[in-house]
């Protein structure tokens, strides 16, 4: 009985261990199953930040203003036309020169005076030989009145009345040499005087007391009226848009400014440089207009005046210039900026001209390109920048 009992005892133990056994297995298999499903499991996408924008910007259009049309050019100052004055007698010395280089003068302004004594002694002598040859011809008129009157009576021949006749026409021709060489002499003597040929402002002098004159020996340079122009230098392009009568404003190198007009457009283009020359009357200036004063031989800057149009402006500071090019920012859907290349003119104060590239209803990036790139995210403030009136000056 207790054999029994010991028997029952063992195997209740050994089948508790069993089924302890089967539940630790159990346990086991189910641990595992739920980390591989654990590991093989899909992680979850991480949210993506929001991007955020580059810059804070407003925004502009570009305005329709009215500006000048203008080409600027660059050119020498020259007188309009510069006399040469000279002596035109030959080896007689200068006795006095009263101009010098700077001053003004008359038509007809005693310049220098040559010396006059030798020529006023050949202007003498002239006058003697005159009075000794009216005197030879008036001996001559006599015996060839005597001869003409003795001709029919016979008492003389005849080849002596022609004598006599041929005697009173050499007495003349002597007669008028004599006053032709008067004539001479006074002109000589007028010539002695070296006078302006036009009223003028005197450029250059080479005369000193002293020295022999020679005829074609310049001794003053004179620009005639004081007058000047502006010979400036265009293309052949430009060439084409100029005509006479066009109002021109120089500036000198002082800062000042000096009006003129266009007197003549050059008929050639040079074939080397590829430019012409257009010829400006420059209006009088003098040192009490503020310093305008021009002098021949400068090289300066005008601009030709083509009247007023209307022309496409942005803001100076919505244009971005790299590498040579000029760029700005639109602005597209989705408040992105997208970089476009455009051309530039002209420049009136903080305003530059566009030439190119864009249209007017475009919206571009008013200020802080310089931070931008193609491409990037902007946030718009309402306030919108709106641009100055046209500048009266335009560079």
């Amino acid at each position: 009985m207790a054999e029994k009992r010991k028997k029952a005892v063992g195997a209740e133990r050994w089948l508790l261990a069993v089924a302890v056994l089967l539940a630790g297995a159990a346990a086991l298999v189910a641990y595992q199953a739920g980390w591989l499903a654990t590991s093989t499991a899909p992680a979850a996408a991480p949210s993506a930040p929001a991007p955020q924008p580059a810059l804070t910007v407003r925004v502009v259009r570009p305005q329709s203003q009215e500006w000048s049309k203008s080409i600027e050019a660059y050119g020498n100052v020259a007188p309009w036309q510069e006399a040469v004055i000279g002596a035109e007698i030959s080896n007689y010395r200068l006795a006095d020169v009263l101009v010098n280089v700077g001053d003004r003068v008359r038509r007809g302004d005693l310049l220098a005076q040559v010396a006059s004594e030798s020529v006023a002694a050949e202007l003498a002598l002239s006058h003697a030989l005159v009075s000794e040859a009216a005197a030879a011809l008036a001996e001559a008129r006599g015996n060839a009145e005597r001869a003409r009157q003795l001709q029919p009576s016979g008492a003389i021949t005849s080849q002596q009345i022609c004598q006599y006749l041929a005697a009173e026409q050499m007495a003349s021709a002597r007669v008028a040499a004599a006053s032709a060489r008067v004539q001479m002499d006074l002109l000589r003597m007028v010539q002695t005087r070296i006078v302006a040929p036009d009223d003028g402002v005197i450029s250059a002098r080479a005369a000193s007391v002293g020295s022999l004159v020679q005829p074609g020996q310049e001794l003053f340079r004179l620009i005639r009226g004081g007058r000047l122009e502006w010979r400036a230098e265009v293309t052949a392009a430009e060439l084409a848009r100029l005509s006479p009568g066009l109002p021109v404003v120089i500036t000198t190198p002082q800062g000042g400014q000096v009006t003129g007009r266009v007197r003549m457009v050059g008929p050639t283009v040079d074939p080397q440089t590829r430019y012409g020359v257009v010829y400006v009357d420059l209006a009088p200036a003098s040192e009490a207009e503020g310093g305008t004063l021009l002098r021949a031989g400068m090289f300066v800057r005008g601009d030709f005046d083509l009247g007023r149009a209307p022309v496409l402006t942005l803001p100076q500071s919505a244009v971005l210039l790299r590498d040579g090019f000029a760029y700005v920012f639109c602005l597209e859907k989705g408040e992105r900026v997208a970089q476009v290349k455009v051309g530039i003119g002209r420049r009136s104060q903080a305003m530059l001209e566009i030439v190119s590239g864009l249209a007017a209803d475009t919206p571009v990036v008013a200020a802080g390109v310089g931070f931008l790139t193609d491409g990037d995210l902007v946030r718009c403030v309402d306030t919108p920048l709106t641009t100055n009136a046209a500048a009266a000056k335009v560079d």
